[in-house]
């Protein structure tokens, strides 16, 4: 962390010391995600950045990250509160390097609660909430079972909380071998409505007790198992 990046989040803490909610939103953006899909992603991102800001709470307490992965993985957006970004501009091209993703968002996960220690301030379970239209591409099958392997020890310790979502043609089959849970399957494009149900499990969790087991809301609207 560099030496701005503290100060910066000194100044945070002190102005607002709520328990903080980190969510890191995995997105692919390989080639075969290009046109509509993309589109109707950043569409859906929109829509959750502003649903979570026009809560006072959440607005507050959720702070999201956003990861790219094609030919490589990209921090587009480090953790800040909803009315602290704009969505990025996304480009979709390449491979589909998810295992090197995965890696990285489970590391900043980790830097990021180390920062909340280190100010002493309180946070959520992290959630890692991945999109993707296909699997693993371009990486050694050592990466991926790697990756799965520190994602389902994550898991287990309830460092995080992952969640696979797959796009049109993705391999459910196969991201069911790297994801705890059960990934779903998005119906169509209906990326609005995924990121809607996101945004208000967010609110949930922001509105709770750090620790506090609470009833997500069914995702029956947008998913299919």
């Amino acid at each position: 962390m560099s030496m701005l990046s503290r100060l910066d989040d000194a100044v945070e803490f002190a102005e607002n010391p709520e328990p903080r909610c980190p969510c890191v939103l995995l997105l692919d953006t390989s080639g075969s995600m290009a046109g509509e899909p993309l589109e109707a992603m950043m569409d859906g991102l929109e829509t959750f950045r502003f649903d979570l800001a026009v809560d006072p709470l959440a607005a507050r307490r959720v702070e999201v990250a956003v990861v790219t992965f094609d030919n490589a993985v990209r921090v587009v957006q480090d953790f800040a509160a909803p009315d602290q970004w704009e969505v990025p501009a996304l480009r979709a091209e390449g491979q589909t390097r998810m295992a090197a993703a995965i890696a990285r968002a489970l590391q900043l996960v980790e830097e990021r609660k180390a920062a909340y220690r280190a100010y002493d301030i309180g946070y959520y379970r992290p959630w890692i909430f991945m999109v993707t239209d296909g699997e693993p591409q371009g990486e050694p099958a050592e990466a991926v079972a790697a990756a799965a392997r520190e994602l389902r020890e994550a898991e287990a310790a309830k460092r995080v909380a992952f969640f696979a979502v797959g796009v049109e043609n993705a391999n459910l089959r196969r991201l069911a071998q790297i994801s705890v849970r059960a990934p779903l399957r998005l119906k169509g494009l209906n990326f609005r409505e995924m990121f809607v149900w996101l945004s208000r499990s967010m609110q949930g969790i922001a509105h709770s007790r750090p620790g506090d087991e609470i009833a997500l809301p069914p995702p029956s609207g947008w998913a299919q198992l």
